[in-house]
């Protein structure tokens, strides 16, 4: 039975991606440049790094003002517009319900990930958040997810690690844990579980019962 899950954030908890193009088209406009919305959403879901230096790269503006430019244009879209995707509630609730664990692994710094969830009132069902200040390498490597199985003493084969790219099927799996790939994209690594609903986990969830 599964009964503790460790969530990515953006792109899997909460649908930010939409927000996060919006931001960087508005800052290259700022900037003076008009850029495709739907190649910046690609390359922001790999990383925003990787969507800043690469749209440096194609328009010759140094890198960090376009994080700096999109970080204004980002922290100004509301919170409200950065919404769970349907099923998650329903899912935490689920796995708070059997006893078990919610608990988040995310590049994004703590403090903004636990000001996303209480706007949408989603922080009563997570434990705990590790951010970027805290400091582990990036994902694909597996320290994090390893930080947090031991810091919450969460049994590996009770444990699904959810997100939406190959990276966290990566670690995931180099930790010991099942894992589920939300959304339909790729991973080298077949994930245990491939949903593009997360009305899908739930009822894989209550089977369990």
């Amino acid at each position: 039975m599964i009964r503790n899950l460790i969530w990515d954030l953006d792109g899997t908890l909460l649908d930010t991606y939409p927000a996060m193009t919006k931001a960087f088209v508005a800052a290259l406009v700022d900037l003076g440049w008009i850029v495709d919305p739907a190649q910046v959403d690609s390359l922001a879901r790999q990383s925003l790094g990787y969507c800043a230096e690469v749209l440096a790269g194609e328009t010759g503006v140094n890198p960090e003002e376009i994080a700096d430019r999109f970080a204004e244009r980002y922290s100004a879209i509301p919170l409200a517009q950065q919404p769970p995707f349907p099923g998650v509630v329903e899912v935490c609730r689920c796995i708070i319900n059997r006893g078990g664990m919610n608990t988040i692994i995310t590049h994004r710094g703590r403090g903004s990930a636990w000001r996303l969830l209480r706007e949408h009132r989603l922080d009563t069902y997570f434990a705990d958040i590790l951010g970027h200040e805290d400091g582990y390498p990036r994902k694909p490597d597996p320290a994090v997810f390893m930080a947090m199985i031991q810091k919450h003493q969460l049994e590996p084969e009770e444990t699904l690690a959810i997100g939406d790219r190959e990276i966290d099927i990566l670690a995931g799996k180099a930790a010991g844990l099942q894992t589920c790939l939300f959304g339909g994209a790729e991973s080298s690594e077949a994930p245990d579980l491939a949903i593009t609903d997360f009305r899908q986990l739930y009822e894989i969830l209550q089977a369990q019962e």
